[in-house]
């Protein structure tokens, strides 16, 4: 599959008449309900690319993740309890869905957008079924994550070039994919405008620190597998305080990275040992801002404005803030629609040349097998526990 670096605006010459437009949108997906948090959490750590396993290991994939799903499943349905039951992730890409459609409308372009989750419904297998039947003729690849990472843009173009080539008809649909637009103009200043428009809640704007809470991934990503996402957040807090300055906003910032699991190293500052530090250091007003967050979610609804919230007064600060994530925004929305008709060019028959396997699958048909692949995965899990200094390597 192509990718677009969204570099060059393209006119509508491209789109011939009789093209069917689709736009995937692809997204982490969320429970709906607290009876949906164990199997959303089996779908999580059954992917390889968000824990990954040596080679040696990799055929306990799945017994791990439902030992690691059964364990972690009462904790998080106490955080989903507190937001209403479930996640609104669904709900609001939804709503970016049509959205998108109605911008994409008004600059001329039809079109049919499509939600794929990776790991609840509707899940990225239900959208490629639905695209095939509609006939579209190109397809643009829009992963709402404005930063790429291996575990969420990686994994779920992973997945769709799997789905691609294993159909005849799919593996010639011109596909352009985008991989990632943190450095686009209409998103920099929407992050602005949301910055800009929160500052002034506060009784004196001016002395505000800004601080970026980003979702973090574990140092193996960047330093073993090449995962650009540090490098794209940084230069992505770098353009949004470039944009705030030329407004004549020069508030101090900091970023820090959040939602860490296990015990491998994760990429650093953490964002609850930053807020503890800054409470110290005498900072009274913080304005909270997930950078890397375009819907409201458990990360951003309870993570930050319950869990670090609370944490940031206990440490000392005494005015706290959040930016809302950016939704529907028109300013973004319009922007996201932009991305789309630039990127259509580009679409081009998929050529999938790699494969991939799944060592997991060896034996699911087979109960014995499958309750010793449990066992071992549950000795690896207390390995992983008991040594954190234990490596993931990628190879």
């Amino acid at each position: 599959m192509l990718t677009h670096p969204l570099s060059v605006t393209e006119s509508h010459s491209d789109i011939e008449e009789d093209d069917k437009i689709g736009v995937l949108l692809l997204n982490l997906g969320g429970p709906e309900t607290l009876h949906d948090v164990q199997p959303f959490l089996y779908n999580l750590f059954a992917d390889p690319d968000i824990i990954r396993l040596p080679r040696l290991f990799r055929f306990l994939q799945r017994p791990l993740a439902q030992l690691i799903s059964t364990l972690r499943a009462p904790k998080s349905k106490q955080g989903y309890a507190s937001i209403g039951g479930g996640s609104p992730l669904r709900k609001i890409t939804d709503e970016q869905a049509d959205a998108l459609k109605m911008a994409l409308e008004e600059k001329k372009v039809a079109s049919n957008v499509y939600v794929a989750m990776r790991y609840w419904h509707p899940f990225t297998q239900e959208a490629v079924r639905q695209i095939k039947r509609d006939g579209i003729t190109k397809l643009v690849v829009l992963p709402l994550y404005p930063q790429f990472s291996i575990s969420t843009t990686g994994s779920s173009i992973r997945l769709l070039q799997t789905l691609f080539r294993e159909d005849k008809i799919l593996s010639k649909l011109p596909v352009a994919i985008i991989q990632s637009w943190y450095q686009r103009q209409g998103y920099v200043k929407s992050m602005a405008d949301l910055i800009h428009k929160e500052l002034q809640t506060f009784g004196s704007p001016d002395e505000v620190m800004i601080f970026f809470s980003a979702h973090g991934v574990p140092v193996s990503y960047v330093r073993d597998a090449g995962d650009p996402y540090k490098d794209q957040m940084e230069e992505c807090i770098d353009l949004i305080m470039h944009e705030l300055k030329a407004r004549g906003i020069h508030n101090h910032h900091k970023l820090a990275y959040q939602s860490r699991v296990g015990p491998v190293e994760w990429l650093k500052p953490y964002t609850d040992e930053v807020l503890v530090e800054l409470g110290q250091k005498g900072v009274k007003s913080l304005l909270a801002v997930p950078v890397s967050f375009v819907s409201e979610h458990i990360e951003t609804l309870e993570e930050i404005d319950m869990e670090y919230k609370e944490l940031a007064l206990e440490s000392g600060i005494q005015n706290w803030g959040r930016v809302p994530a950016l939704g529907c925004t028109s300013t973004f929305i319009a922007d996201l629609a932009d991305a789309v008709i630039e990127a259509l060019p580009s679409a081009s028959a998929t050529a999938i040349t790699t494969s991939t396997t799944d060592n997991a699958n060896t034996f699911v048909q087979d109960p014995l097998a499958f309750a010793i692949k449990l066992l071992l995965g549950s000795f690896l899990a207390f390995i992983l526990l008991l040594f954190p200094g234990f490596k993931n390597q990628n190879v």
